[in-house]
């Protein structure tokens, strides 16, 4: 590492949040809410990985609104989700660590068995996944999608949170307007690349507004979705530098993939297929086996695969900080990215499979996280997401005491047992 990286083990400073070292939890589905509030699970989730010494957790997909949410059980951030909220970040501030609320609306991906409304989206479309339809959203819901936004974030600041990350990644409703395949709007939002990429910005901007310097902001953001023209990387280093001119976020996460069609290209490696056709109801099972892979994507893992991409960014930035995510797994690769230009990087399995990882990666540097990529978490979120290789997360962490069995007495005894 160069004299002129950072340590990425030390203090750094995110917006108005100093944060112990410049590692973050990467927001994964949790599954830990069924009724859509905080349970002593979800606390006990996100005060491991405290403990385990990042430097900042992020709880994933916190809805703006009941009509956005993907999937069953995700948090509301409303009034009512603020005492439990509040339980959360205190445990994490009680273990050393920051915390961040991921807010999204789904729009494309919402299920209307779920929302019970239609999904929306910033032209008529059709799930290729899920074959749903879409309808085009109004501009009067786009004014309410952007105060959701803001008001979600201020629940935040009552709740304690040290950041917000609004998600703009991932073909989510924001996401969505920044693709050229979904939005084929006629109006100020649609059309090219500055046009498309007003809704994050206002979003940003309202955002901003609200929460002022109490609380850093950033943003998830796609570089590239993996779908034949949707969203690439020219088109969105112009979103990235609209951002960075507006002054209104401390970070940007760079992402890329989507959860409309073929996930693994955002997470790479092992296609669960399987293990997917068994949570399916029974009559998609065989579908699923079939057609899994090719619905799904197969992408080879390799360490630091979003780097290659993400460079391109860092000299577009000059005002916002950007997070390296993608392939992360030891201390040579958090270094890596501090030499590339990196103010902060992101991990998400690796710490799944070991909750403690850096404060093994600060105690000894040669340390290599035991996450082989076998990507059976993804299964896991239809229930509580967990590393399948941890017992103590898939079975629970009390393993029952054997007593040992005492010697028969007799050949009597022996004969009855």
């Amino acid at each position: 590492m160069t004299d002129l990286s950072p340590d990425p083990f030390g203090p750094a400073q995110l917006g108005p949040v100093r944060l112990r070292n410049r590692v973050v939890k990467a927001a994964t589905s949790e599954g830990r809410s069924p009724d859509g509030r905080v349970t002593d699970d979800l606390i006990d989730f996100h005060r491991g990985f405290a403990e385990g010494g990042v430097g900042m957790t992020t709880v994933a997909y916190c809805c703006v609104s009941r009509q956005g949410a993907s999937a069953p059980g995700q948090i509301v951030m409303d009034a009512e989700a603020v005492p439990g909220l509040r339980r959360l970040t205190e445990a994490v501030h009680g273990a050393g660590a920051a915390i961040s609320a991921q807010l999204g609306h789904a729009g494309v991906v919402a299920p209307k068995k779920l929302t019970g409304v239609t999904a929306v989206a910033p032209s008529r479309f059709v799930n290729p996944t899920s074959f749903a339809y879409c309808r085009e959203i109004r501009r009067d819901e786009i004014a309410t999608v952007i105060e959701q936004f803001a008001d979600a974030a201020q629940v935040a600041v009552d709740a304690g949170f040290d950041a917000v990350e609004l998600h703009f990644g991932h073909l989510y409703l924001p996401s969505s307007f920044l693709s050229p395949l979904i939005n084929r709007r006629k109006d100020e939002y649609g059309g090219d690349i500055d046009n498309r990429s007003r809704l994050v910005r206002e979003i940003a901007q309202r955002v901003r507004a609200v929460v002022g310097d109490r609380i850093a902001v950033i943003a998830k953001l796609d570089m590239d979705d993996g779908l034949p023209g949707s969203i690439w990387i020219d088109e969105a280093l112009r979103t990235a530098q609209l951002l960075d001119g507006d002054a209104t976020l401390d970070a940007i996460e760079l992402t890329q993939g989507s959860s409309v069609y073929r996930p693994m290209y955002l997470f790479r490696g092992d296609v669960p297929v399987r293990e997917f056709a068994k949570v399916m109801p029974p009559m998609l099972r065989p579908g699923v086996r079939v057609l899994g892979k090719g619905v799904m994507g197969n992408y080879p893992y390799e360490d630091l695969y979003m780097l290659s991409a993400a460079r391109q960014f860092v000299p577009v930035m000059k005002n916002t900080k950007l997070v390296l995510l993608g392939g992360i797994t030891n201390r040579e690769h958090i270094e890596t990215g501090m030499r590339e230009g990196f103010d902060f990087v992101a991990m998400g399995r690796a710490l799944l499979r070991e909750p403690d990882l850096v404060n093994k990666m600060t105690a000894d540097p040669g340390v290599r996280s035991r996450c082989n990529h076998n990507n059976k978490c993804m299964v896991t979120v239809f229930g509580r997401t967990h590393c399948v290789l941890d017992p103590a997360q898939r079975y629970g962490a009390e393993v029952p005491v054997l007593k040992r069995p005492s010697l028969p007495t007799s050949p009597a005894t022996s004969e009855q047992t």
